[in-house]
């Protein structure tokens, strides 16, 4: 019992010289690691880019799976966000949809509104995604045709690949400048291409990786194969912008069927201010809203499903 006191005091010193001795371990790390990034991007060797928000939040969320999938997609869309940035703004987006929509029609139509908003969140990363695929396909005859010429001069596929890198615009030029960076650190050439397959799926990339991946195994005729893929990209290309013109109209009507439910909606609220409030104040106006909302949304989708012809 007399000994507490001095037992008690020399804990409490040892666990204050270990605190000092962690925080100079963490400052000095930090200095060194800033001293790190300082000198190689002076020299050119890493880019440092803007300054990110939500820092905290986007480590802890990258962790987790929803994080991963973000991660995914966002790159997948070549957007400048972070996983962290999106969810903030997501759910401010949503925040703000449910106080307008509650505000302007009615508080029954605030929780549908937020849905709303996360549906539209994920929608525009899906269409940002299949815009930049697109982008990418119609990029792929020049790139095969690049890719046959450098072979053909004799440089081998990982160099025709960095080559086509350094010629080639958005999107391929960011996408194989990927694939050469990681070629360039050790990975294999059918891991890295699988990657881009995956990153941008549509069946012209997986016929061109798998004409790329087979070759380089079998050490076949890469020149032949790709003048060959090159013709055969150019005829697809023509025949998928084809069929996009002659479906253009369905699609915009798609869109413009919910559009239309929406707006009258609107309109019967500025005709009888009040209605929507009164319609949503019992349960079978509810179920009403929610069935025709429904209807709306199989409509959008039954049409979109037609309209969708894979080539």
């Amino acid at each position: 019992m007399d000994n507490l006191a001095p037992l008690t005091l020399g804990v409490t010193l040892l666990c204050c010289v270990l605190g000092v001795l962690g925080l100079h371990a963490y400052t000095s790390g930090k200095a060194q690691r800033e001293a790190l990034v300082d000198r190689l991007t002076s020299t050119g060797q890493i880019d440092k880019g803007p300054q990110r928000r939500f820092r905290g939040l986007d480590r802890r969320l990258r962790r987790t799976k929803t994080g991963k999938r973000i991660e995914l997609k966002l790159a997948a869309t070549g957007l400048d966000v972070t996983p962290g940035e999106y969810l903030v703004y997501v759910l401010a987006g949503v925040a703000a949809l449910w106080l307008i929509a509650a505000s302007v029609l009615a508080s029954f139509f605030g929780p549908l509104a937020g849905l709303a908003g996360v549906w539209s969140a994920n929608t525009f990363l899906n269409w940002h995604r299949a815009k930049r695929t697109e982008a990418f396909i119609s990029q792929l005859p020049e790139i095969s045709r690049v890719l046959a010429n450098a072979t053909q001069a004799g440089l081998s596929l990982r160099t025709s690949i960095a080559m086509a890198a350094d010629e080639l615009e958005a999107p391929a030029g960011e996408e194989l400048r990927i694939v050469a960076d990681q070629l360039g650190v050790g990975r294999t050439l059918d891991d890295a291409l699988d990657e881009l397959a995956a990153r941008l799926p549509s069946r012209e990339l997986v016929v061109l990786v798998a004409t790329l991946i087979l070759s380089n195994r079998a050490g076949g005729q890469v020149v032949s194969s790709l003048r060959n893929l090159t013709v055969t990209l150019e005829e697809r290309k023509e025949t998928r912008r084809e069929v996009r013109t002659q479906l253009s109209q369905i699609n915009a009507t798609a869109y413009a069927v919910p559009a239309i439910g929406v707006g009258a909606m609107l309109l019967v609220n500025s005709i009888m201010p009040g209605a929507l409030d009164r319609m949503t104040g019992s349960f079978i106006g509810q179920t009403v809203v929610i069935i025709s909302l429904g209807l709306y949304a199989v409509g959008f989708i039954g049409i979109r499903r037609i309209s969708k012809i894979d080539i």
